[in-house]
């Protein structure tokens, strides 16, 4: 959607799915639907199912824990999971389909997310003392929200051992999506998709499970932990085992599809289809990804609502402090983050020295070079890729109407400029 969770694709606007219908696929969408607007769905899937939201379900917990780590015990099976239901929609449609119609299965899953639990074979896989050591709660220099949400959760009074287990628990749930697909591949051999078919695997955001002392995210955040996504993909004919070091931008996932189908966007866009990438090639080594988000307190209507229970604390502080949250944007090259934000809470990363984003050279007189060059990157972005008229133009004549009687007693305009 648009840049937050109540704005999704209208009618009007292209998606994905619509062009891979309009080139002859059937299209399911299975899951949690955070994409397309309830109108857009008839002319962009052939079928839309989701099994349960499980989301929701934590959310409506009235009493969480405090403080609110999103840590939960674990529960249930492993194949009892809203995940597990939809891969099996997925297995269904290849094995009842009688068609050489091409197809596209979008499998929106819910792992890994919070709250933090899976089923106990994956609760326990990772011991919190073999995790890697985290960012650091109380970093100088860092947004306010960092601060205020730690607080209001409760955040401040955990060890790093306690935050340690959030974060092996978020590893269980990782290893839990690993495992995952693994009737889906062989559901296309058994029949005979696997050889025709890319399979692409990708996440819409990270966590920060631990880091900087901090649970899930938030909307202005824009650390690694929560913008550096996967993405693994298998194409027919591609070069098995290749790995492209070089950045990547989630939305290059669509050119990418769009070439696999054979069809072409028909509106402007920005993205780069991936296929080269897929054939073995290198990747472009200058490419930046840029990343924007949050919002203001002069648009509240984007804003979370109250919401009580797990994301109790995280939509009050929404609320009661908006400031908060912010616009932002990020430019991410090879080496650099550089975040910008309003009011003095901007950031600047060196990634190869710090890769865990622990200290803050924005301003700094040794990093000015670096830090002008980012913010140069990242105005250039927005006024290269900003404002892109519509395909279709609007005539420059004034269009003959059939006026009212009424009306029809003003002078046109260009008489009245006559004089």
């Amino acid at each position: 959607g648009h840049r937050s969770l109540y704005y999704f694709l209208k009618p009007n606007e292209p998606n994905l799915f619509r062009y891979l219908r309009q080139a002859g696929y059937d299209v399911f969408l299975f899951g949690k639907n955070d994409v397309l607007a309830p109108e857009t769905l008839a002319d962009s899937v052939t079928e839309w199912r989701n099994p349960r939201n499980p989301a929701a379900e934590f959310a409506a917990i009235d009493k969480p824990q405090f403080p609110n780590t999103m840590l939960l015990p674990p529960g249930g099976d492993r194949r009892g999971t809203v995940d597990y239901a939809v891969i099996q929609l997925a297995i269904q449609v290849l094995e009842r389909r009688q068609t050489e119609r091409p197809f596209c299965l979008f499998l929106a899953l819910f792992e890994p997310h919070p709250p933090y639990t899976i089923s106990a074979d994956f609760y326990d896989l990772y011991h919190p003392s073999d995790i890697p050591s985290l960012a650091p709660p109380g970093l100088p220099r860092r947004p306010r929200f960092h601060a205020a949400l730690r607080e209001l959760s409760g955040l401040t009074q955990l060890t790093d051992a306690e935050f340690r287990k959030v974060r092996a628990v978020y590893y269980g749930q990782v290893s839990y999506s690993d495992w995952l697909p693994g009737e889906l591949v062989e559901a296309l051999d058994r029949t005979g998709h696997w050889r025709d078919t890319a399979l692409m695997v990708c996440s819409d955001h990270g966590d920060y499970a631990g880091d900087y002392g901090l649970v899930e995210k938030w909307p202005s955040g824009l650390e690694d932990c929560l913008t550096h996504v996967p993405l693994i993909a298998r194409i027919p004919a591609g070069t098995p085992g290749h790995v492209s070091p070089e950045l990547v931008e989630l939305f290059d996932v669509m050119p990418t599809c769009l070439d696999l189908a054979g069809t072409k966007a028909t509106h402007t866009h920005f993205a780069r289809s991936l296929m080269p990438q897929l054939h073995g090639s290198a990747g472009d080594p200058q490419r930046a990804a840029f990343t924007e988000g949050g919002y203001n307190t002069y648009e509240p209507q984007a804003f979370e609502p109250i919401i009580e229970g797990l994301y109790g604390p995280k939509t009050r502080l929404q609320n009661e402090q908006p400031e908060t949250i912010t616009r932002c944007a990020s430019v991410r090259t090879r080496r650099y983050k550089y975040i910008a934000r309003p009011n003095d809470q901007s950031e600047l990363y060196d990634c190869e020295r710090d890769p865990r984003q622990e200290n803050n050279l924005f301003g700094d007189s040794s990093a000015r070079a670096v830090q002008e060059e980012h913010e140069r990157r990242l105005t250039n972005w927005y006024i290269d890729t900003t404002g892109v008229p519509p395909p279709e133009r609007d005539p420059r004549g004034a269009p003959v109407l059939d006026r009212p009687p009424e009306l029809k007693r003003v002078a046109p305009l260009g008489s009245l400029l006559d004089h």
